[in-house]
């Protein structure tokens, strides 16, 4: 009996380990399952998680967007480069007495150089910011006290005023108010007489707008050309001239009263002898020659000291073959002698006497021309077609001066008149062997 019961409680407890064993063996194999499902679904987050970390940690290491570099050119007549602008500069003028040279870019400046400073190795200049718009081009008041500018987002002329301080230096004034909206196609150039007396703006859809210096329309010309290419104002500030889809060149009188009250506008003279449409143009400082490059492959000089009210026209005095390409532009140096045209982003410098080429310059600007321009006393010729403004030497001017001179002095047959081209002589001779050494060096 003893046995039997000591046996049915070692059955009893047997099983009761048993089914402890296999609960805790159950309780074991859900909490792997558990575990086994939080490591599935844990997985792709982790997995997910790795991968940002990894692009994180790319674009982390990933190389910052470095900034266009600025166009390098170099030549041996290449007296300087102004740099400051940050934007493309579209249009440069110097002003009358020659001191100084204004540049208008889309970065919504214009600034205002000294041309004295153009051989030192800093170029500082004066900044006049547009508000809430940029110039497209500038121009100088005849007295170099003042500018005006054409608009972009604007589409009108504005005025500023450059007022002197006390070290020199200028600060500017835009007017109380911009000139009347007129032009309905886009405005290519602007322009203000030697004399005072008018203001011009000019568009490609054929017309042009004579303003008085306040903003009162005096007279608007249809130049019947389908568009135009160009327009400008003379030297002398007599004369309007346009160029375009037509083969010729129109140019205008804007007369005035002796009392100085507007009369009228006649047509004075026309250019004619090119076969295709006309680029561009430009006149000498005396108005008495002027240059034009046209669509087919060649540039004229002109004598335009005409009496055009007696019905005389200008006379064709020299066609040159030449490389040209839409909107090549062209430049007269103020004493005649020296013709720049540009190709896209090249330019080429001939001597008006001979026709003959004289230098190239190759890859000036990283983008197609938009200005030339001689300052007034013929020592350089300045280009604009990116951000740098690049000043040469006008070495041409230089060997063209001599030549006449030297021509002169054979003609001359008295003495005093001798005496005085043969110091001219010696002087520009000075001048371009120091330009020359100067670049050498």
């Amino acid at each position: 009996m003893e046995f039997a019961a000591i046996f049915a409680l070692s059955l009893l407890i047997g099983a009761l380990v048993v089914l402890v064993a296999v609960a805790v063996g159950r309780q074991k194999g859900e909490l792997s399952e558990q575990n086994e499902q939080k490591k599935d679904t844990n997985a792709p987050v982790e997995e997910n998680a790795a991968k940002a970390s990894s692009k994180k940690q790319k674009q982390q290491q990933r190389p910052r967007k470095e900034k266009p570099q600025q166009h390098t050119f170099s030549h041996k007549l290449l007296a300087s480069s102004l740099k400051n602008h940050s934007g493309s500069v579209t249009c440069l003028d110097f002003s009358s007495n020659g001191k100084y040279l204004a540049s208008c870019s889309d970065d919504r400046t214009i600034r205002i150089w000294s041309s004295k400073d153009f051989l030192d190795r800093d170029h500082k200049c004066l900044r006049a910011n547009v508000e809430f718009d940029h110039a497209t081009l500038v121009r100088f008041s005849p007295d170099s006290r003042a500018f005006i500018t054409w608009l972009a987002n604007g589409e009108t002329i504005r005025i500023y005023k450059m007022i002197k301080k006390d070290d020199g230096t200028f600060s500017f004034k835009a007017a109380s108010e911009d000139f009347p909206q007129k032009h309905k196609g886009i405005v290519i150039n602007i322009g203000i007489a030697e004399t005072g007396k008018f203001i011009m703006s000019s568009s490609v859809d054929t017309t042009i707008v004579i303003w008085d210096l306040k903003g009162e329309v005096l007279a608007t010309i249809n130049t019947n050309q389908m568009t135009n290419s160009h327009v400008a104002v003379s030297p002398c500030g007599r004369f309007v001239a346009s160029c375009g889809f037509t083969p010729d060149v129109k140019v205008w009188e804007v007369c005035f009263a002796k009392s100085g009250e507007f009369k009228e506008v006649t047509r004075a003279f026309d250019l004619k002898g090119h076969s295709a449409g006309v680029y561009s143009f430009d006149f000498s400082n005396d108005s008495r020659r002027m240059v034009t490059v046209s669509k087919d492959g060649t540039w004229k000089l002109w004598d335009t000291d005409v009496e055009y009210k007696k019905k005389q026209d200008p006379y064709l005095l020299r066609t040159v073959p030449c490389q040209v390409s839409e909107g090549s532009r062209i430049a007269l140096s103020p004493d005649g002698r020296v013709v720049a045209i540009s190709n896209g982003c090249d330019i080429a410098m001939y001597s008006a006497s001979t026709g003959e080429l004289e230098e190239e310059f190759h890859g000036v600007h990283s983008e197609e021309i938009t200005d030339l321009k001689f300052d007034i006393n013929n020592r350089f010729l300045v280009s604009s077609g990116d951000r740098a403004i690049h000043v040469f030497h006008n070495v041409t001017g230089y060997r063209a001066a001599i030549q006449d001179m030297q021509t002169m002095l054979k003609k001359a047959s008295n003495d005093g008149v001798r005496q005085r081209l043969q110091q001219q002589i010696t002087d520009a001779q000075n001048a371009l062997d120091t330009v020359l050494n100067a670049t050498k060096n």
